[in-house]
């Protein structure tokens, strides 16, 4: 005996129409401050000593001082979620007059750096970091080169044909970095509520370290540091 199916598809579409519970309402997110303030510098940058360029005959410029007057501003530990950013652009630092532009270059982990050559004499650019060794060889005018940085820390870079190029490039694995404008400015974006040591760092190493409070409905801190 065959048993009708229409019973059976309605008692099925009975059970698959049970009520739904309402979906939980999303939780919002803490609100996120920007961390600004001044980075006063007091300390004198040592002298640089310039070796004659051989290669350059005597036609290639004088090399332009390096801005040691920049600083870079960062969190000391990265709060919760900052390591889950998008790939980030190239970064640059320029070789021109003989020197690396900037000086002080901040970037966080996976980034490629560009080391284009603008002087009119080779450059071979090289570094015996911790964080990242590498040696570019020695390249023309024009070309350029890169290195991507995979792990944080700070890498120091030099030319192996003039000794007196040198710069820094400071890798970190979270987003909570700046580096300070022309008016020694800095801003630090996204920041959520929580208590932190903000570092500043100014040509080799850390000059100043303060603790900051974010409050939970916070849009802007200010926050002064200075370099001695």
């Amino acid at each position: 005996m065959r048993w009708p199916l229409r019973p059976f598809a309605a008692l099925a579409a009975l059970l698959l129409a049970r009520p739904v519970s309402p979906q939980e309402p999303a939780v919002p997110a803490p609100p996120r401050a920007v961390l600004r303030g001044k980075v006063t510098v007091t300390r004198e940058p040592p002298s640089v000593h310039v070796e004659p360029d051989i290669s350059g005959l005597g036609i290639t410029p004088l090399p332009e001082p390096p801005d040691r007057r920049r600083s870079i501003v960062y969190l000391e530990t990265a709060p919760q979620g900052a390591f889950e950013e998008p790939e980030q652009p190239p970064a640059i630092m320029d070789q021109r007059s003989q020197t690396f532009v900037p000086y002080v270059l901040a970037i966080p982990v996976g980034t490629k750096v560009l080391f284009p050559n603008s002087d009119k004499t080779y450059h071979n650019v090289f570094s015996l970091s911790r964080a990242k060794r590498f040696d570019l060889g020695r390249y023309a005018s024009g070309q350029v080169r890169s290195v991507r940085f995979d792990r944080p820390g700070v890498v120091r870079v030099f030319c192996e044909i003039h000794s007196h190029m040198n710069a820094f490039i400071l890798v970190f694995a979270h987003r909570y970095f700046a580096t300070t404008d022309e008016q020694n400015g800095y801003r630090i974006p996204g920041i959520p509520p929580g208590v932190y040591t903000v570092v500043v760092w100014n040509d080799g190493a850390e000059r100043d370290k303060r603790v900051v409070r974010i409050p939970e409905d916070a849009q802007e801190v200010e926050l002064d540091l200075t370099v001695r």
